[in-house]
């Protein structure tokens, strides 16, 4: 694709930070934290949340870690190459979300760390669990036990949003942690390493535009700038809002998923990551419910006069086709090997 055929060549130059919402999880009052969540999920489905539990030390080691990994030469890096579980190392250009509008592959390299799900599990054989590739520990010792603190804290503060968006869907607080749903999720941390190189006009993005396929998705950052949100997608000339980083807040936004559970009451907003030479971390957590859970909606979203507007699928069928959407497949990971 040439540099005159990206498809939105014409942006607003100036771009402003968003002014989002910011949820209390410390709050008692879980229904005025519920009113404070829905509003910012019919606005953008982007928010803060404070007070989440995860310790500063906590987070420092997960990210202190991940730098030691990308730090490795590439050699090491591709030992640990991502499999067909998408767990492990994926490298440059390895997702292209936007490809009308970019020329390659997001600029940036990550690891895919799930759940761990032991070979002995009956389900260990679904396409989203089983059991974790880790780092040679000689080369990285420590490095396995702070990602799984991280997961287990990440996934501890998911919960806890569910039960705000709950209560926000006039549903009982409880109704995400049913077996089907979070009893059992599929739950992926991601550490992210951006390079800098971003230049729209190029087609070249930290991460080009795209909606997050699942549920929740938390964003802990490095403080480095990068993250642009587009609350109207359909837009003829898209405005972009950069999401600022907050001493001790996680951003929170909501994926496809919630949208089609909510009929489209709640959003899941076009982002991406563009960069103006600054190396950036990340690490994204990603939470979507058991592989059987059909996905279809909710109850007190419907009604004679507000049809379901999105036919019901099954989790793991709706993923499987969205990461096929976007990322390399194995097979050429396999020619990398």
């Amino acid at each position: 694709m040439s540099e005159m055929q990206t498809k939105n060549q014409v942006e607003d130059p100036i771009i402003q930070e968003s002014l989002l919402t910011c949820i209390d999880l410390a709050n008692s009052d879980l229904h005025q934290s519920a009113l404070l969540l829905k509003k910012a999920c019919l606005d953008s489905g982007f928010f803060y949340v404070i007070n989440h539990g995860i310790s500063k030390e906590v987070m420092d080691k997960a990210f202190e870690q991940s730098k030691r990994f990308f730090a490795l030469p590439l050699e090491e890096k591709m030992k640990v190459l991502k499999n067909e579980k998408h767990r492990g190392y994926t490298p440059l250009y390895d997702q292209i979300p936007d490809p009308e509008n970019q020329v390659q592959g997001d600029h940036k390299e990550g690891y895919y760390i799930g759940s761990e799900v032991p070979k002995d599990d009956p389900q260990w054989d679904r396409p989203f669990y089983g059991p974790n590739t880790w780092p040679n520990p000689d080369v990285l010792p420590g490095w396995r036990e702070t990602m799984e603190e991280y997961h287990q804290e990440a996934l501890r503060v998911c919960k806890a949003i569910a039960k705000l968006l709950a209560l926000s869907l006039n549903l009982d607080a409880d109704y995400f942690d049913s077996p089907e749903m979070l009893g059992k999720p599929i739950s992926t941390l991601r550490l992210l390493h951006y390079e800098g190189k971003s230049d729209p006009s190029k087609g070249i993005y930290g991460t080009g535009a795209h909606s997050d396929y699942g549920m929740i998705t938390l964003l802990a950052t490095d403080g480095v700038m990068g993250l642009q949100i587009c609350k109207d997608r359909n837009a003829k000339l898209q405005k972009w809002e950069y999401v600022p980083s907050i001493q001790g807040a996680i951003v929170v936004n909501l994926g496809d998923m919630m949208e089609r559970w909510s009929n489209g009451l709640f959003r899941s907003t076009l982002h991406r990551v563009i960069l103006n030479g600054q190396t950036r971390y990340s690490i994204p957590f990603f939470v979507e419910p058991n592989h059987d859970c059909i996905i279809e909606c909710l109850p007190t979203c419907q009604s004679e006069n507000n049809l379901p507007k999105y036919p019901a699928i099954k989790c793991s069928a709706y993923l499987t086709q969205r990461y096929e959407e976007s990322h390399l497949k194995f097979s050429s990971y396999k020619n990398q090997t």
